[in-house]
């Protein structure tokens, strides 16, 4: 590893793997002449980038459409990582500005996409663009692939048969994403390892055609009738104020009880509204105070990648609702 740039509260830091090494040492190079940013090298193999996103603290990406001499296998590599860090910041170095290809970067997870021949001023400003969490392309790049994408053939939820295309194991996997689980808790419910489990997430986002995590649960929503009845149902007795029977309740506590935050607050009214023993009200004050601890993580995290003025309106708009009658 390289490292380059003094480093200070406002110093990006980039991880930069190139299609080679020694043009991934000189682009490392180059870009370190710039002060704001504070540059580390990673040798070009899926492995050693793969195990420098985990050892490595960094805020960009820049890594190359072509990896070990192969054909987009750079975005096969940040399509696996996107998976496992869906908050990771990359950008894409292409060696064409083709539709396909742009479409291919930004569905592998990219924020920022330009060809290797751009300069090298261009692709500093892009890490910035997206380190500050915006999306880079040039004009011409973006109406090329919003042609490519207008004119190509639906493969989300509306194509009945795309989650049809996954095997049984694969099922498996989108219900217990659908659930909350983790990559691990996944891994440990099915005896299989992390490392497997980005495998098949890789081959589900290829086979369905979702960008994301979010992509495939609305997939999962949309074509499972009894998910969207059963949490209609749901929702329509909780907003008449009636309690779920057993089964509901049960589900609810399973749910609070893997993480989901939605779950924790609902089982904490639900309880409160219960009140069968004096244990359901603290019970309902315990779920509430994990329910608030994740909230704070979550608006913690969301408020790192917005802008002052996104935080100030977004402030504005809560302030007003808030005082309602």
């Amino acid at each position: 590893m390289v490292r380059e740039g003094p480093l200070s509260k406002l110093t990006i830091q980039v991880l930069v793997a190139d299609n080679t090494l020694i043009h991934t040492q000189l682009l490392g190079g180059a870009l370190s002449r710039d002060r704001g940013l504070r540059v580390v090298t990673a040798h070009s193999d899926a492995k050693s980038i793969i195990q420098a996103t985990v050892e490595q603290g960094f805020d960009v990406l820049v890594i190359s459409a072509n990896l070990e001499e192969q054909p987009d296998r750079g975005l096969e590599v940040l399509r696996s990582l996107c998976a496992s860090q869906p908050r990771l910041r990359a950008v894409a170095r292409l060696d064409s500005s083709h539709a396909e290809l742009i479409l291919k970067a930004f569905r592998a997870g990219a924020r920022g996409v330009l060809t290797r021949f751009e300069s090298l001023q261009t692709l500093s400003k892009c890490v910035r663009c997206v380190h500050q969490g915006q999306i880079w392309a040039s004009t011409e790049q973006i109406s090329l692939a919003l042609e490519a994408l207008a004119s190509a053939q639906p493969v989300h939820a509306g194509n009945g048969g795309s989650l049809s295309l996954l095997s049984r194991r694969e099922m498996e996997i989108v219900q217990s994403l659908a659930e909350g689980l983790t990559n691990r808790e996944i891994a440990q419910r099915l005896g299989l390892s992390q490392h497997t489990i980005k495998n098949y997430l890789f081959r589900i986002f290829e086979k369905t055609g979702a960008s994301n995590r979010i992509e495939l649960l609305f997939m999962l929503l949309g074509q499972t009738r009894s998910t969207k009845s059963m949490l209609n149902e749901f929702l329509k007795q909780f907003g008449n104020g009636d309690l779920p029977d057993t089964t509901g309740m049960v589900e609810c506590q399973q749910a609070a009880e893997r993480g989901v935050l939605v779950a924790q607050l609902v089982l904490a009214q639900l309880l409160l509204r219960r009140k069968a023993t004096p244990d359901d009200t603290v019970d309902a004050y315990k779920w509430y105070l994990i329910a608030k601890s994740q909230l704070l993580r979550a608006s913690m995290t969301v408020s790192q990648m917005m802008t002052m003025d996104q935080l100030l309106h977004a402030e504005q708009m809560a302030s007003e609702w808030l005082k309602k009658p």
